[in-house]
């Protein structure tokens, strides 16, 4: 059986989750969207259960998978409805609802429901991707409550730039939200993940975690509280063949490496195609039989190369750690030129072992 695989620390994540909470003061939505960024909604979803306020995703398909998951505890939909037949879902289903635009905010006007919906109400502060632009939303969070459909409205908003701890665009955001939301009597939710870790002095009733529940930082200089993080997924493979090169000689596709003394090389059962980037170049750390070392020469599909010359104990069968509690993901990122939000979300072929039930 090939040796890859990708271990999931659920004990990590609930340790990630009760930082969330710990910090903040606050509630906390589990951010699960995207199969929880690559570590399975469902198994997640589950071990978080008893601890979590209440798990956001994308879409209703995330959602119902969760229900269909077992899963009772509420979920918010970020993006809302697509179209305005998903409102019965989300009444059957017993979901939370983002608005973020006026035409979701017409299909609720519209459409008879069995029940009156949980929605948050999504203000555009200075992102523009979506929410209400604040010229609208006194008016729009008034047309909610007319329609009678509506039990509870919480007031959100998302920040651009909370990643950037020198930044005032989070500060400029959170004062036009305060100004758009004067004299509305409602919670609130602005922070996820950086800015729970980060800005402690943005209001939040409810936080809304992602990057940080799977224990990778969302920032990219050190940050004192991203440093109490516990990595959630721990790749890992196996040395499958071993070369002895003389200096001079070129390794993988288009000789990107060329060996500048005599080299060990170990061929590991890991490529892109097990969403490992393509773009990492040589020098991108790994742990190998416990020792820190390489990757040399272009990422293959299936397969990619390290340097053994340094530690002579690793051989055929040794085990190799790619991401994890040894080699963060955050530092693959970076050396791949990409986010450790999307090496997680671009995993897929390596079974996912859970541990920490």
């Amino acid at each position: 059986m090939r040796p890859a695989r990708a271990l999931i620390d659920l004990q990590a994540l609930r340790h990630n989750y009760q930082l969330a909470r710990q910090l903040s003061g606050a509630r906390a939505l589990a951010v699960i969207k995207a199969d929880a960024y690559g570590h399975g909604a469902v198994r997640c979803a589950q071990a978080l259960e008893a601890d979590a306020d209440g798990f956001a995703v994308a879409c209703i398909e995330e959602a119902l998978a969760l229900r269909a998951g077992g899963i009772k505890a509420p979920v918010l939909l970020l993006e809302g409805i697509f179209e305005a037949s998903e409102l019965a879902l989300i009444v059957e289903h017993d979901l939370w609802c983002v608005v973020h635009s006026l035409w979701q905010l017409e299909a609720i006007e519209q459409t008879r429901l069995a029940k009156p919906i949980n929605v948050w109400l999504k203000l555009d502060s200075g992102m523009h991707r979506v929410g209400l632009h604040p010229k609208d939303y006194q008016a729009a969070y008034q047309r909610l409550l007319a329609t009678g459909k509506v039990s509870k409205i919480v007031l959100m908003s998302h920040f651009a730039r909370a990643d950037e701890l020198d930044s005032s665009a989070s500060s400029e955001q959170v004062a036009v939200f305060e100004a758009a939301r004067q004299g509305l009597s409602a919670e609130i939710s602005l922070r996820n993940s950086p800015a729970v870790l980060g800005w402690p002095q943005v209001p939040s009733d409810w936080v809304r975690p992602g990057i940080m529940l799977y224990g990778a930082t969302p920032f990219d200089v050190p940050q004192a509280e991203a440093a109490r993080l516990q990595p959630v997924m721990t790749l890992e493979s196996k040395v499958i063949c071993v070369r002895e090169l003389p200096a001079g000689e070129p390794v993988g596709y288009g000789a990107k490496f060329i060996s500048p003394r005599p080299t060990r090389v170990g061929v590991v059962a890991m490529g892109y195609a097990d969403g490992y980037p393509r773009q990492a170049p040589t020098g991108t750390p790994v742990l190998v039989a416990g020792k820190r070392s390489q990757i040399i020469g272009r990422v293959s599909m299936d397969m990619l190369c390290i340097d053994l010359t340094d530690v002579p104990e690793a051989g055929l069968g040794s085990p190799v750690e790619l991401w994890g509690k040894n080699v963060l993901a955050s530092d693959v990122a970076m050396h791949a030129g990409t986010i450790p939000y999307q090496i997680f979300c671009n995993l897929r072929r390596v079974p996912l072992v859970y541990s920490g039930d």
